[in-house]
């Protein structure tokens, strides 16, 4: 042979002693295990959520500000993780919360929002202890887009206890509430407390759907009721359903429907609801909704 075919030849039998390894690489074992590659989804530090209640009369701490025409209160809810963890304090988070009242019975002297009754938003600092206790310090502002009252402010604190531990299923789920209006009028009058307190025990009908029996009573001192102190007792009944029909990806879609019985145990609040429900000391309100949470 000349060198040149040699050189040729030398190639030649390189590709073929060549190819056949890298054409078998990806299926030879190596005598090693393979194992897939998992992403590990992270938690959202942010959660929330939003929705529609359409109720057939407006009642706030007893007051009765509205039950003619549709009500639609639309509102969203945004909550930021800040810190979770094993200790004392279990979590810590910022909320806002904004909620409005839209009524197509027109209130107030501005015509450019004349249906858009109140309009609310409630920034605030949730901390969760001793595993089931949550304490909320918030600030209420009350608004009216249409300038059927005048603004409202509040500092409002809350204090919630989870006692699914201790009684399981038959859960009362506590709340006080402690509010005191710092401008304007939340109750019948400026500058007053307000007092809550209430339980909500709910029932679970297997996985379509829970009923929840919420039962509040509101009491002032000498000015949020305009000087009565036992302002109303309110019990009712609400089903929630989930949506399962819903793609995850787009949170969790539940509706939901229900009625609250009201008694307005002050005068105070009665003779305040002349005009809007014609001085009844039982009030009737039926309810339902859609929300999503994610």
């Amino acid at each position: 042979m000349t060198k040149n075919s040699i050189a040729k030849f030398s190639a030649l039998m390189a590709g073929v002693l060549i190819i056949p390894t890298v054409s078998w690489a990806g299926t030879m074992s190596t005598g090693k295990e393979s194992k897939p590659v998992v992403e590990q989804v992270k938690e959202s530090c942010i959660t929330g959520d939003l929705g529609v209640n359409f109720v057939s009369e407006y009642i706030s701490r007893g007051v009765v500000l509205e039950n003619q025409g549709v009500i639609a209160q639309p509102y969203t809810d945004l909550y930021f993780k800040l810190y979770s963890g094993d200790g004392f304090i279990n979590k810590i988070s910022i909320n806002l919360g904004i909620w409005s009242s839209i009524h197509s019975h027109k209130q107030g002297g501005n015509t450019t929002a004349q249906n858009w009754y109140e309009f609310d938003y409630t920034p605030g600092i949730s901390l969760t202890f001793a595993k089931n206790f949550t304490a909320t310090l918030s600030y209420f502002e009350f608004d009216s887009p249409s300038g059927a009252f005048d603004p409202a402010r509040s500092i409002n604190l809350n204090l919630a206890y989870d006692d699914t531990d201790l009684l399981g299923a038959f859960a009362l789920h506590p709340h006080v509430t402690v509010l005191r209006e710092v401008g304007g009028i939340a109750g019948l009058a400026e500058h007053g407390w307000y007092f809550e307190g209430g339980i909500a025990p709910s029932v679970p009908l297997g996985k379509f759907a829970t009923l929840t029996f919420p039962v509040t009573a509101g009491f002032g001192d000498g000015k949020f009721y305009a000087g009565d102190n036992f302002g109303y007792v309110s019990g009712g009944a609400n089903l929630a359903i989930p949506l399962g029909f819903m793609p995850s990806c787009l949170g969790s879609w539940t509706f939901s429907g229900g009625y609250t019985y009201t008694y307005l145990a002050s005068d105070n609040l009665r003779t305040a609801a002349l005009a809007q429900a014609n001085g009844e000391r039982n009030q009737h309100v039926f309810q339902g909704g859609l929300a999503v949470s994610f």
